[in-house]
């Protein structure tokens, strides 16, 4: 009874996380009918963040340092939504209604933004930052003028390549300082350190319930309470819901389509990096650390039916608690109590190891599908109308 009681907990808590991560990705797709490929790496920069926000706090001492965590998860969350609401703009608004173009797309990004983290340093955040203020800020005085829509095009190529010129010679002069050109991260991993009062647990006979996986457990209540709060209660969670159900007729009534996209992917983005920040305390972070968990998350999404809250919540919890209890080899001890069920216990043996049960509850998943393809619950919106 304990080892499958300890399988369900840490199976509901490696569910927690896909959860968090599916319910950004779900609102995402269910809304604009986007593939985001760039989901996990959404992630990896929320964890990434937590990471940043633990060394300022670590000099401040130990009362400062132990609340690090509450501070970081608001802050994965701003530095998620953020980019996730420039690759919106930047990117995926140009190709709605492209479902190709956009998965290529989001794969690119996803690419750039793995070695974006192996290779910032001082340097390249210094160049970034004049080529956004010269850049953007010549686009905002020159649209002030009267002469904006005839000279629109010229004034974009003429300030992009200016503002890079300046940018990369800016670099190149400051290049000879080495302590600016000294990566932050580079491509090894990092470690996150949870607080004093996280680590440990209390036990329940033999098992140890640790701290960690209960306030992951916590913090996924928290979102999901403040995303069902958001998108029945608030006024612009009405305005996402009525443009799901019927885009043209929520444009048509005033609805500003435009800025509801914007603001869904950023939801989405920012909720990926609050996942970000839960995986950053079960393990180290790396470049690649959103990879491990995009696969999983697009399941769910798919599983639970595409844009539904209760589906993605019943299909993070089934797919995480079963990914564990095969993997971890706690149906394989389970069921070689009973003699009589020792082809199914060899079965569950061959698939006891992290890899193996993937590719077993891979193959449970396509066999879901062939009986109910739209998942448990059909989706709604514009993904359906497709």
């Amino acid at each position: 009874m304990l080892p499958l009681l300890e399988g369900l907990f840490n199976g509901i808590s490696i569910g927690s996380v896909l959860l968090i991560s599916a319910l950004g990705l779900a609102i995402v797709f269910g809304l604009m009918g986007v593939i985001n490929l760039a989901h996990g790496e959404l992630m990896m920069l929320g964890a990434y963040t937590t990471y940043v926000v633990q060394n300022v706090f670590k000099p401040l001492g130990s009362p400062w340092f132990e609340l690090y965590i509450l501070f970081a998860v608001p802050m994965a969350f701003l530095i998620a939504g953020l980019v996730g609401l420039l690759l919106e703009r930047g990117v995926i608004r140009f190709l709605y209604g492209r479902p190709l173009e956009t998965l290529l797309a989001t794969w690119g990004v996803s690419l750039i933004l793995q070695q974006f983290v192996r290779s910032v340093n001082t340097l390249l955040a210094i160049s970034l930052i004049v080529f956004s203020l010269l850049f953007f800020g010549g686009l905002w005085v020159l649209r002030r003028g009267a002469e904006w829509d005839r000279i629109k095009n010229w004034a974009i190529a003429a300030l992009l390549l200016l503002s890079v010129a300046i940018s990369t010679v800016l670099g190149k002069l400051l290049s000879s300082n080495t302590a600016l050109a000294k990566p932050w991260f580079s491509a090894r991993n990092v470690d996150v350190t949870a607080p004093a009062w996280l680590r440990g647990g209390f036990p329940i006979g033999s098992f140890q319930v640790p701290y960690t996986r209960l306030f992951i457990i916590f913090l996924t209540v928290l979102c999901l309470l403040a995303t069902y709060w958001f998108l029945n209660r608030s006024h612009w969670g009405l305005r996402i819901r009525s443009v799901t159900q019927n885009r043209q007729m929520s444009a048509c009534l005033g609805i500003p389509t435009a800025t509801v996209d914007a603001l869904t992917f950023a939801l989405g983005s920012g909720l990926a990096g609050i996942a970000g920040c839960a995986i950053s305390l079960l393990g180290s972070v790396g470049p690649n650390t959103g990879q491990n968990y995009i696969i999983d998350t697009f399941m769910v999404v798919v599983v639970g039916g595409v844009g539904n809250l209760l589906g993605t919540i019943i299909a993070a919890l089934a797919i995480g608690t079963i990914n564990y209890l095969i993997g971890s080899g706690t149906f394989a001890l389970i069921s070689s109590s009973a003699p009589s069920l020792q082809p199914i216990t060899d079965l569950f043996n061959f698939f006891a190891t992290t890899s193996m049960a993937k590719v077993l509850v891979f193959a449970l998943i396509i066999a879901f599908l062939q009986v109910k393809p739209a998942g448990i619950f059909a989706p709604k919106g514009r993904t359906a109308e497709i």
